[in-house]
């Protein structure tokens, strides 16, 4: 099977995520602004949980869509920082 040209690719952005139990509230505020649909056009996938933080993966597209999710719902959590690659993320 042939590989996808680099123009067909999606293009991801990660996001490192602060709050309460991130990992379960994430998944249920996206669900509660966008619905599934937007759920799966973001593409949403979990690179690292610790207790109060998470590193995740987004299309490039939904990043406004996820951050307003965030903000309104009503577990404190913050989006810190949004990079292009994970090493510029984990320095800081």
């Amino acid at each position: 099977m042939k590989s996808l040209k680099p123009s067909m690719k999606e293009n991801k952005r990660y996001l490192l995520v602060r709050g309460k139990n991130p990992k379960e509230n994430i998944e249920k505020a996206i669900l509660e602004f966008v619905g599934i649909l937007g759920l799966s056009k973001a593409g949403l996938s979990f690179i690292k949980s610790s207790k109060n933080e998470t590193i995740i993966c987004l299309n490039r597209e939904a990043i406004n869509q996820v951050r307003a999710a965030l903000c309104i719902f009503p577990e404190k959590m913050s989006v810190e920082k949004v990079s292009g690659t994970l090493k510029s993320l984990r320095e800081k």
